[in-house]
């Protein structure tokens, strides 16, 4: 296919060629592979300025999506390029390859780096999904700080850098220009551009920014950075948003709230810290979905409201394929259980296979795990309607799965994306943080007191 880019495609192209550190910040479905790979190819054939490239993608995305973009553009066709994945045998063997571009998944960064026996020759580096480089503790980023002195050229790409707040940004920036930005260590980011937030005593569970910092950090930051939304550059259909709201009856109400009380009362005296708000969050969620884990790892029933209404939505759907979004195993097997005893035909995404019969629009009911299969997926030919049985706080993998359905290429004039929502429980606080485009960890703090206060505690 002959590649004719837009406008802002060959403008993006242009500043990863001029850029030698480059913070590409494209919305999904802005085509940055085509751009980067496009960029790549000129750096290698035309300017001669690299010659061997390492690109570290998430699995799936390093799989399938980089290799396909290659074979799928005229003008690419020269690129030869070796999938680092799967066994050691055969990583080794990719690496022995003779090729422009190899390209692993990120969690064998720490291999090939440290383990792999082989020199880290690599001059240019694409960061896929900079934002899975944001824990500056991670075994994986310090490893590729090791080696960044030897990178002449470096690459990050994502469409949600801070998706969890501009503490983000410290440990993805420093990754590209060496802390020549935002300072070499967090301390000091963290004095420059933020107070502490949520306390107790001595300890700090969270901070928030000074005044006028954001505007500072993007200054700071603004000389190797691009920044582009989808809707200021491409005809988006149209994304509705609507919840589906589900009461339990009283006695499963009664349930909920006595094992809400159990867990409240189990907490420590004192402040509701980050460690006790995720757990009592992660239960509270999974009752309101209608299950829940005991200490024996088995799944008590608590409700079916939630079931129902999937049911219902899947009916009023009349054969249209709907992607179904859920959270804990416990949905998925009782979320399977009941399309089966329905005789309603699915399948779980979780293979090139479920994708290419999604795609080809031969499955009604699709059901998708965020966590696994929220980045660099195609899936805008299957169809155009998304139900979330259950809500994540990570508001990266929440726009992430929407944006599989919600980017260029779909062919409806509408994205439709529901809610399921159990009435008087957690989902109601996790959804407006969703709306607010707040999944800091004070949000879901803040979510768990609030429920704290409920039981008059």
């Amino acid at each position: 296919m002959k590649y004719e880019p837009h406008d802002y495609q060959q403008y993006a192209i242009e500043y990863i060629r001029s850029h030698p550190v480059a913070a590409v910040l494209l919305d999904m479905g802005l085509g940055k592979t085509s751009i980067t790979l496009t960029a790549l190819n000129d750096l290698l054939f035309d300017y001669f300025d690299v010659h061997k490239i390492l690109v570290i993608a998430p699995l799936r995305v390093a799989r399938n999506t980089w290799s396909g973009e290659i074979g799928k553009w005229e003008h690419l066709m020269e690129l030869q390029y070796s999938i680092i994945v799967g066994t050691e045998k055969e990583r080794k063997a990719a690496l022995e390859k003779k090729a422009d571009i190899y390209i692993i998944n990120r969690e064998n960064i720490q291999w090939l780096i440290e383990k792999s026996g082989y020199l880290f020759d690599f001059d240019m580096v694409v960061v896929d999904e900079l934002s899975s480089f944001k824990n500056h503790d991670a075994k994986r980023y310090k490893s590729l700080m090791k080696v960044r002195p030897k990178i002449k050229r470096i690459v990050g790409l994502t469409g949600t850098p801070s998706s969890n707040g501009l503490m983000d940004l410290f440990a993805e920036f420093k990754l590209l220009d060496m802390g020549e930005r935002l300072g070499r260590f967090i301390g000091t980011y963290r004095v420059n551009y933020f107070k502490p937030d949520k306390m107790n005593g001595p300890i700090v569970y969270s901070y928030k920014p000074l005044p006028g910092a954001e505007q500072r950090i993007y200054n700071a930051i603004s000389d190797i950075t691009i920044s582009m939304k989808a809707t200021d550059h491409l005809q988006m259909p149209e994304l509705i948003s609507s919840r589906y709201e589900v009461q339990m009856d009283e006695k499963e109400k009664e349930k909920y709230d006595s094992m809400k009380e159990q867990l409240v009362l189990s907490l420590p005296e004192g402040e509701v810290t980050a460690a006790n708000a995720a757990s009592l969050s992660g239960k509270l969620l999974q009752m309101a979905n209608g299950a829940i884990y005991t200490d024996e790892g088995d799944a008590t029933l608590i409700h079916d409201k939630k079931l129902d209404a999937l049911e219902d939505m899947i009916e009023a759907a009349n054969g249209k394929p709907v992607l179904v979004a859920y959270w804990f195993k416990h949905d998925l097997k009782r979320i399977m259980l009941r399309l089966t005893e329905k005789k309603i035909p699915f399948e779980k995404l979780d293979s090139d296979a479920s994708i290419e019969k999604w795609n080809k629009g031969e499955i009604p009911v699709v059901l998708i795990h965020p966590a696994s299969a929220g980045h660099g997926l195609n899936l805008q030919s299957g169809g155009n309607t998304l139900i979330w049985f259950g809500l994540t706080w990570s508001l990266e993998l929440y726009q992430q799965t929407i944006a599989r359905l919600w980017r260029q290429g779909q062919a409806a004039r509408t994205v439709i994306v529901q809610h399921i929502i159990t009435e008087g429980t957690i989902d109601e606080r996790v959804m407006k943080a969703l709306e607010m485009k707040d999944n800091t960890q004070s949000a879901l703090i803040d979510a768990v007191k609030a429920e704290v206060r409920a039981n008059g505690k």
